[in-house]
């Protein structure tokens, strides 16, 4: 009798949670809906709660938590509050995969709340594995838990990689570099200035359907930046192994290049539902075909081509942060969220957003006393925190 693979999704009114919720149910029996939560969206919470009845629901909003309850008919799930709510659901012991695809740094302590109980995390939140990867891949040994990437280019990485490797960390030893591909946004094509761009032009992404903090990570490129780290930290590689491709087709997922020679890259549609689907049934491969495959004989030509950092500063400053380790790379996410946010919500423009983050990681050069190298996770909390505020005071001598 095959055994009910019982999901929670956390970050569920969100794009990869609405796409999580629709590849479950396409899959049917055998997989289960145990528990969501959210922010503070309870219309689209409680249309999924109506529709999937999960055992338990959290919200981050202790406001939106009181007026969900107000409206919840009698037979309804328990319903948890806060950060403390996140990881209640992330260590829950009836839960058999957590799917973590909240937004920032919030999802740090729900995905280190999973991986100390031993759970399998299916992460789309990579800000928590940019910040403190190093020290997330540790508690995952540490504890018998494993981390399956959703985002499509590191999916496809650990589509492309034995498993073997993965499980024991020794990818390094065969891998010559990664081939990561990056779309360049809806301004590869830009000859002129940035500096008007509205919020609406910068997330009209060409190929993808995303959330808005992420789709504007992948209109400066910064996007590319956050997963050439969180794949460094995934695979126990050297920033020097990963070399960023732009492919403007995103047919090409991302490739992984081995120390004989060969190539091997995973291909498909650029739709969230294939690695969202790979994640939930890993180890095995799904029999059943949510996306349509790519027909080879229509495509006239895939191209490939090394990024202008000129253009596209944000990636540039990612990729310093990521060979510096230590602190840099938490205070680069914390800045970028803080200037993302100012974008889309309090007037920043556009090319501010790098503007914001170089001078909060040019403060931090100047800083004395700080633990840069070796950074215990209090250290990255505290070092985050700090970031958001010079951030902050930026943001408001440019607004």
């Amino acid at each position: 009798m095959r055994l009910t693979k019982r999901i929670a999704i956390l970050g569920s009114t969100g794009s990869i949670g609405q796409n999580a919720l629709k590849v479950l149910a396409a899959l049917g029996d055998g997989y289960r809906l145990q528990s969501l939560a959210a922010g503070k969206d309870i219309r689209a919470l409680l249309k999924q709660i109506r529709r999937f009845r999960p055992k338990r629901v959290a919200l981050f909003d202790p406001g939106a938590a009181k007026k969900l309850c107000a409206r919840m008919p009698r037979a309804r799930p328990q319903i948890l509050t806060g950060l403390d709510g996140l990881c209640e659901l992330a260590r829950d012991p009836e839960a058999d995969l957590i799917v973590l695809s909240l937004v920032g740094a919030v999802g740090l302590a729900p995905l280190l709340a999973a991986l100390r109980a031993g759970k399998t995390v299916a992460l789309a939140n990579k800000e928590p594995m940019v910040m403190a990867g190093e020290l997330l891949m540790e508690e995952a040994h540490r504890h018998g838990a494993q981390i399956l990437p959703v985002d499509s280019e590191p999916s496809a990485i650990f589509q492309c990689l034995p498993p073997h490797c993965v499980a024991r960390g020794s990818a390094s030893q065969t891998i010559e570099k990664i081939l990561l591909t990056a779309s360049g946004g809806p301004f590869l094509r830009s000859n002129g200035s940035l500096k008007h761009i509205s919020v609406k032009q910068a997330l009209r992404h060409p190929n993808w359907k995303m959330g808005p903090k992420i789709t504007i990570d992948s209109a400066t490129l910064m996007n590319k930046g956050f997963e050439a780290i969180e794949i460094k930290n995934l695979f126990r590689l050297r920033m020097e192994q990963i070399e960023v491709l732009i492919h403007p087709q995103s047919i090409l997922h991302s490739a992984v290049e081995f120390r004989d020679g060969s190539i091997l890259a995973q291909m498909s549609r650029p739709d969230m539902r294939l690695p969202i689907q790979y994640a939930l049934t890993f180890p095995e491969r799904a029999t059943l075909r949510t996306v349509a495959p790519v027909n080879l004989a229509s495509l006239r030509n895939l191209e490939f081509d090394r990024p202008d950092l000129g253009q596209f500063p944000c990636l540039k400053l990612a990729l310093a942060a990521g060979r510096r380790g230590g602190v840099y790379p938490a205070a680069l996410s914390a800045a970028d969220e803080v200037a993302v946010s100012s974008f889309l919500n309090a007037g920043l423009r556009f090319t501010d957003i790098h503007r914001v983050v170089a001078e909060t990681l040019s403060d931090l050069e100047r800083m004395k006393g700080v633990a840069r190298s070796h950074p215990s996770l209090e250290d990255l909390v505290e070092m985050d925190q700090w970031a958001r505020q010079k951030a902050e005071e930026k943001v408001r001598k440019l607004v």
